[in-house]
């Protein structure tokens, strides 16, 4: 569960300015400020139903973005990437090399 949470809170940074302000607050308040489904329904004065169906149909709407896009796949890979240069810096200077040439093709 935490895994997927953490996968949203990226997949939202990443995409939310492709979301509407209504999916975006759902998300805010959901993710990121830890309502429950009941807390967010009593505030906007909707189903706790509406508001799970929202969630879950923005949470398919950032992993199709995710599926064309690939931004937070990338992040993952750059991060790597830096993790084993940081390593490598005190081994061999050929790895290094190597590590910044794949930095340089993922764009």
């Amino acid at each position: 569960m935490l895994e997927k949470t953490t996968r949203i809170n990226y997949l939202f940074d990443f995409y939310h300015a492709l979301l509407t302000p209504k999916q975006r607050n759902y998300m805010e308040m959901y993710y990121l400020e830890d309502y429950s489904l009941g807390e967010i329904s009593e505030l906007i004065k909707v189903s706790r139903q509406a508001v799970y169906d929202n969630i879950k149909r923005t949470e398919a709407m950032l992993e199709s973005y995710e599926e064309k896009l690939y931004l937070y796949k990338k992040f993952q890979q750059r991060a790597e990437l830096i993790k084993q240069m940081e390593e490598s810096l005190v081994e061999d200077t050929s790895d290094l090399l190597n590590m910044i040439n794949q930095l340089k093709e993922l764009d």
